[in-house]
């Protein structure tokens, strides 16, 4: 088996201009920035979106955000793609899509997950994200048994995210589902919090874009 060649690559938890910059001269699909006040990796009150490529989509990160509060910074900083990581409802997802907004909404993962809560979501979300339950909303940097996805029949493309580091190139390549749209890409990547370390980075996405050459 071999890494799909179309899985998009998505890179969250940016924050620092530089670094913005390189991680987007190796042109990963998506660039994530994250909106929660409590991370980490929150992109603070100042924050200017350097020029990006767009061909990059700019996806927005935000937890059990106010719906007129996300709307303001969606507009602000030209975002192409809402992601929600809380536990915001499906009724919550159908009035930012009412809107007009593309939405990934993420799901936390463990042995007990019932992929079943996914179905009211469905009409409104464009993708949605498979991440490791923890003790923060993402970011853990822990991977949750991938095994369990076989359970999710839905048809909504999915993300598949946490504690996808540069030692998980064999796994990927073993890990198939007909829903995989892409991999999110964050923690273990990362000298500090919000700082992705380039060369780690270029040489997992390279990897992944020409499996020909594993």
């Amino acid at each position: 088996m071999s890494i799909p060649s179309q899985l998009l690559i998505k890179v969250c938890g940016m924050k620092y201009r530089e670094n913005i910059l390189a991680v987007s001269e190796l042109q990963p699909d998506f660039l994530g920035f994250i909106f929660y006040p409590s991370s980490p990796r929150f992109i603070g009150v100042d924050f200017m979106m350097p020029s990006l490529p767009p061909a990059i989509k700019r996806t927005g990160v935000f937890v059990n955000e106010p719906i007129d509060s996300l709307e303001s910074r969606a507009k602000s900083y030209h975002l192409n793609y809402i992601q929600l990581h809380g536990h915001e409802s499906s009724d919550y997802c159908a009035q930012l899509k009412a809107k007009g907004y593309s939405i990934i909404k993420a799901f936390a993962i463990d042995e007990q997950f019932d992929f079943a809560t996914t179905v009211p979501f469905q009409p409104f979300c464009d993708y949605f994200l498979f991440d490791t339950k923890g003790i923060n909303p993402g970011g853990n940097g822990l991977a949750f048994n991938w095994e369990m996805l076989t359970q999710y029949t839905g048809q909504v493309p999915f993300w598949l995210s946490g504690g996808i580091g540069p030692d998980s190139i064999n796994a990927l390549s073993k890990f198939h589902h007909e829903k995989l749209f892409g991999i999110d890409l964050n923690s273990r990547f990362e000298s500090e919090p919000a700082k992705k370390d380039i060369v780690r980075l270029q040489s997992f996405i390279q990897s992944i874009r020409n499996p020909s050459a594993l």
